[in-house]
């Protein structure tokens, strides 16, 4: 895309998503930090079942450690990968008190020392709670990116870079909420709705699928 496509298919985006915003509930940064490690190849949806249980029980990094690996695990265990996500859980709780005095560190270097935080859950962090303008990279954004010539590359980092490159700066902290949720509901990643995007005037896809024809009901006899 060139910089007016850029504006013109963001300011698409806006205008689809006007309140967009993480769809995972959290009450502080430290319970957005859970949220988003827990999230990680499992959905949204998934996490905010299990999040309220175990927010309640561990609403602090030193409850979280009170409440310890097996006592998160029963909480959390209908999402992927729970076992290995409780014992990451209490760990980076352990290091917030040691390293951190218990708060959230505000920083991408801090966030990746920590248990289970990889670039992308530093970066929502930074974005949400710290208001940096970060393009966090998820199957999602990295998909859109990629189809419709907003930022391609071949891995997460390429495609993170050229997001950061290509957006406009007043734009890129609210772009990553736009995306997701373009990505999310409808360029979704087998079949894109494009006879419903906002934005499909200045997207580069050359298959852009039309609008599902009804079948004419059955007659009865």
């Amino acid at each position: 895309m060139t910089p007016p496509e850029i504006l013109q298919f963001l300011s698409d985006l806006a205008r689809a998503w006007p309140d967009a915003e993480t769809e995972l509930h959290y009450s502080s940064p430290f319970t957005l930090l859970i949220a988003v490690v827990l999230s990680a190849q499992a959905t949204d949806a998934s996490v905010n079942r299990v999040t309220p249980a175990l927010f309640a029980a561990a609403p602090t990094p030193a409850a979280m450690v009170a409440l310890g690996e097996e006592g998160v695990a029963a909480l959390i265990r209908t999402i992927g990968l729970w076992r290995n996500k409780a014992k990451n859980v209490v760990e980076l709780s352990r290091q917030m008190l040691e390293h951190h005095n218990g708060e959230v560190p505000g920083t991408r270097e801090a966030l990746e020392a920590l248990a289970g935080v990889g670039r992308k859950t530093a970066n929502v962090v930074l974005n949400v709670a710290f208001h940096q303008p970060t393009v966090p990279v998820d199957t999602h954004v990295f998909r859109l990116a990629n189809r419709t010539g907003l930022g391609r590359g071949k891995t997460v980092e390429a495609v993170e870079a050229a997001l950061e490159r290509r957006i406009p700066a007043d734009m890129i902290r609210d772009s990553h909420h736009w995306l997701i949720l373009q990505g999310r509901y409808v360029c979704k990643a087998r079949k894109p709705e494009c006879w419903r995007c906002a934005a499909s005037e200045p997207c580069l896809y050359p298959a852009k699928t039309d609008r599902p024809t009804l079948k004419p009901p059955r007659r009865t006899a």
